[in-house]
Formats: C-alpha cells, structure tokens, sequence
C-alpha cells in the first residue's frame, strides 16, 4: 500500500527521522496561511502517487505567502503528468506546504528487501534527485549497498561505511548516523515493503533531512497496523484494482488487450509471458487464488470486462488442489449469467483435465479449449488479431 509523501513524513518524524517543518493544504488560502506561519521561501509541492513531480511542474518555490497562494491555486486542480503517472496523469487535490531549507548536497537513501539474500538493503548514492534506476543503469558504480542481518539489525559499523561512502564529514556524519537508525528502525516496526529518501539533503549548517519520502507498507502485514487503513488514498489507486480487492481478487490493470484470469502469481506472470510471445499483449495480472468458484470466476469476469480494451479473454487455471471440472463447472455457470460479448479461451491442466475440457466443449457457451498452455496463447492472440 502507497501512501502520500505528507503522510510518510509524519510516520517518519515519529520514528525521530528529521524531517523539513509542513503543513498540508487543500485550498490556496490555506497555502497562504501556512506559508505565513512558516515565513521566508517555501516549497509547494503536488500531493499525488506518483514520481517526477518537480519536473512535471508539481513542485515549486514561494519566496512569500502571497506568492504561495498564486502557485497553490496553479496546482491545487491541475492535471499532473509524470513518467509514473502515464499519459493521462493524475489530478491533484492537496499541496504540502513546507519550509525552504539551505541546502548544500542531495543525496539519496533507501531500504527495500533484497529477495535473494532474504535480508533488507541499505542504498545510497551521491546522486541525489536522481531515479535510481537511472544511476543504477548509468553510473552503478555510484550505488553504496549495505545488507542487513535481521537477526542483529543495522550496525553501527555498517551506518559509519554509508555516512563516509556519502562523503559525509565532522557533524553531518553524526547526524547521519541517528538519521540512518531512525530510518531502520521506522521501515522494520511499520512493516514496510519500500523507504526511499530521495533527496536526502545536508544542508548548510550539518543537518541531514528527508526532503521526500516515498514509503509503501507490505500488504500482508496490515493487519497488525489497523491504523494505515485511514492512510490509504483510493483517489489515487486504480479504479478497477479497488473493486477488484473488494471480492479479494489480486489484480492489476496493464495496457495490453488480452485479459487473463490465472491461479496462482507464477502461473500469472508466466501466462503474461506466454500472451507476449503469442504476439499478443497481457491487459492485465488477475490471480484468483486457490479456489475457482463460480462466483470468484464471475467477479473476475466483470472486473477484466470493466477494461475497454480489453478484446479477448484467456483463462489459465492449474487444478492442484481444486478440481479442473469444478472449475470447469464454475466458469460455464458464471458465463451463463453474464454477457461477456469477446472470445474467450480456456485451458484447465491437472487433476481431472480432461473431464474438464469435456465439459467446456459440450457446454452451450462459446469457448474455445486450450490443450496445452503455447497453444491457448497462441487461440487467444489468434482471436484477438481477428
């Protein structure tokens, strides 16, 4: 789950993470007010999901409170469009209202887990400002990795290599070090699945400041956190991805025209491949789960119909635990009761298959039957192009 970047500082200022004195507005009067309080330059920043604000015109200087007033209602309604945001971009509803800083370097911190050591990693970079991705692409060199032990936690030693490998000095190193452990400590006991600081900024006089947070918490830990429920914006997620969670359906909307109704995540992501290669493009990734039922299929129906684009529909179920002729039975049922109006292509594989294909083909609804996985990708991205 993502939040803002006004709420993850909050959650950071209550780990002890400094972090720059704001105030969220939602109307340019309140900008004004609270650029008022804080006096001198100000920074109004967009408050949307999404990266590249800045270059995107979502963040700008205000060097009083009438000027912060003009610039709020500039953004306060705009359509913001970033690389993260795609064409359409995203409406802006609320600016933070934060006081300028003096800045001398920007840097860039974060932990994520590192899924192949099963440990969280430390990154840091001189590159400040900068996607990670970017400098990872372009300049790897310039990429610090500290990995942390979960039995022991970050170390002191492991802190003082980023503080120096940052080039840090004197007071800014000291700072950095309760910055670093304020952090840890803030992404392990909130169960976050990403922290990226990013700028990181010194500025002047030695202090060390998030002046962006990008935080997102693990979805399978939210239930010992009631309290991020109220957090979440669902302004900002995708339409179709929160009806989908309504019915407990694991999807996520892509650009392509085949939809695909899967169980299992691997499975998902190796049908996507699979439309790809058939020449055909994944409108979406739908994980039904372990149970096909005829009322998880058709819900799965109805959420992957909702796309426009979508032109043709390949279901991909491995009966392991559940029976491919329930399954079966379940998705004749469903599509009796619904106008599904593209092709749709089945392909059951696992226990009972074959009484499952027979009852696909002897059914009065329209399907076309997939014997093997290559050749329901190949039927669907057939029917699509037609």
């Amino acid at each position: 789950m993502k939040i803002h970047e006004y709420q993850g500082k909050e959650l950071l200022r209550k780990f002890g993470v400094e972090v720059p004195q704001g105030f969220l507005a939602h109307t340019p009067a309140e900008a004004r007010k609270y650029a008022t309080e804080l006096g001198g330059t100000v920074v109004i920043k967009a408050q949307i999901h999404a990266g590249g604000r800045g270059k995107g015109g979502g963040v700008k200087l205000a060097h009083s409170a009438e000027e912060a007033e003009r610039i709020a209602s500039e953004i306060v309604g705009m359509t913001l469009v970033t690389h993260q945001t795609g064409p359409d971009g995203k409406e802006v509803g609320k600016v933070l209202v934060e006081e300028g800083l003096e800045i001398e370097r920007e840097l860039y911190l974060g932990i994520v887990l590192d899924r192949t050591t099963s440990q969280l990693v430390f990154m840091a970079s001189t590159e400040g400002g900068v996607e990670i991705e970017k400098v990872a692409a372009e300049t790897p060199e310039k990429i610090l990795k500290e990995y942390i032990d979960p039995s022991v936690g970050l170390q002191a030693f492991q802190a003082r290599k980023l503080a120096f490998g940052l080039g840090l000095q004197g007071e800014q190193v000291k700072n950095a070090l309760k910055f670093f452990a304020a952090l840890y400590k803030a992404y392990v006991e909130s169960d976050c699945s990403m922290a990226e600081i990013n700028p990181l900024v010194v500025t002047r006089d030695g202090r060390v400041l998030a002046l962006d947070a990008k935080i997102s918490f693990d979805d399978n830990a939210l239930y010992r956190h009631k309290d991020f429920y109220d957090l979440r914006d669902l302004d900002e997620e995708e339409p179709l991805e929160v009806e989908a969670s309504k019915y407990d359906l694991n999807y996520i909307k892509l650009d392509g025209e085949v939809g695909c109704m899967v169980n299992g995540a691997g499975l998902a992501m190796a049908t996507m491949d699979m439309i790809h290669i058939a020449g055909s493009e994944p409108a979406n990734f739908l994980d039904v789960g372990g149970g096909a039922s005829a009322e998880t299929v058709k819900n799965g129906f109805k959420i992957i119909l909702s796309d426009e684009n979508v032109k043709g529909i390949l279901i991909n179920i491995f009966g392991g635990i559940v029976r491919c002729d329930r399954v079966a039975k379940g998705v004749i049922e469903a599509a009796s009761t619904m106008d599904i109006g593209v092709p749709v292509v089945v392909r059951l594989e696992g226990t009972n298959a074959e009484e499952a294909a027979r009852l696909l083909e002897e059914s009065d609804i329209s399907f076309e039957v997939g014997r093997t996985f290559h050749e329901a990708a190949q039927k669907v991205a057939a029917a699509v192009g037609r």
